[in-house]
């Protein structure tokens, strides 16, 4: 008897072909942006390696313009489901995963300052920021260990860069929405409004989907068990 399982992961790595021609061209922008100035004609690249106007870059800017690199493996993964059908090694995993939850902890500690009143933004900033930010964290993160065996390796990790990536878009979003100067300065910016839209849905729809899939598993245990 075939094992039901196994249909159910082949479905999902068939999925996550297409998804991968749709959101190639969003993580190909979104890696561009890692050198486009995003706010104050700094860029997310600037941010890291410290060159701030002023020479006021300090560990904050490179928290959280770091994230941003995380284009790069997704981008990698993207290519990698459309030209090869071997599923991802325990390593590589690993490796991805290990990579999103370094990213997530640099983003809680780029967030303590709005948590204790010391980033000087504005009270909707801060609720925003916390919210969005902390919120993408602990829904997303919560969902991938609780669906964990129910998780194909691929989904599994587009999920974990995607919400490392979004919960710290949101708070440079935020953060830099009032920022002046012209539209080049910070072109970075207006590029990935528009780019976390779609990689949002895909998070949403790759935990909406773990949940069902878990709904569905448990009923065929069900029915097995009584049979």
């Amino acid at each position: 008897m075939r094992d039901s399982s196994s249909d159910r992961w082949a479905g999902y790595e068939r999925g996550s072909r297409w998804g991968s021609v749709l959101l190639l061209p969003v993580w190909a922008a979104a890696a561009v942006v890692v050198f486009v100035p995003f706010a104050f004609d700094t860029s997310p690249w600037d941010a890291v390696i410290l060159r701030v106007p002023g020479n006021q870059g300090n560990w904050w800017h490179a928290l959280a313009g770091a994230p941003f690199f995380l284009a790069f493996p997704m981008v990698w993964l993207r290519v990698r489901a459309l030209a090869v059908e071997r599923p991802l090694s325990a390593l590589v995993r690993r490796v991805l995963l290990g990579i999103a939850m370094l990213s997530i902890a640099g983003t809680m500690a780029v967030e303590t300052p709005f948590l204790l009143h010391l980033a000087g933004t504005s009270e909707w900033q801060r609720f925003v920021v916390l919210g969005f930010g902390f919120g993408i964290i602990v829904c997303s993160v919560a969902v991938l260990i609780l669906r964990r065996r129910r998780i194909p390796a691929f989904s599994a990790c587009v999920a974990g860069i995607e919400t490392a990536y979004l919960a710290n878009a949101s708070l440079c979003l935020v953060v830099y929405s009032e920022a002046t100067g012209s539209m080049w300065s910070r072109l970075g910016w207006f590029v990935s409004v528009v780019l976390v839209w779609p990689m949002g849905l895909e998070l949403i729809s790759i935990l909406a989907r773990s949940a069902g899939t878990s709904a569905r598993v448990a009923g065929a245990d069900s029915i097995v068990s009584r049979s």
